[in-house]
């Protein structure tokens, strides 16, 4: 079963990931000639990302360094 514990610094990479490539599409449509404004897109970044980190730090699912190395050592 996979554990759905992440660390902080996996958290950030995965958002910025995620927030380049949705700002790539974003560049994609006005290429094609579809204007999307940058506003909504970047209100719906910032609430994905304090959404995510909310839920998790709600519910406790942060990984420390040593359970990591726990994790690893199994």
């Amino acid at each position: 079963m996979v554990d759905p514990s992440i660390t902080r610094g996996g958290l950030l990479v995965a958002l910025a990931v995620f927030g380049i490539g949705l700002y790539e599409l974003r560049t994609l449509f006005e290429f094609l000639g579809v204007s999307v404004p940058i506003v909504p897109y970047l209100i719906a970044v910032v609430v994905l990302a304090f959404g995510i980190y909310g839920y998790i730090s709600f519910f406790d699912k942060w990984r420390t360094e040593s359970e990591l190395a726990e994790a690893d050592s199994k």
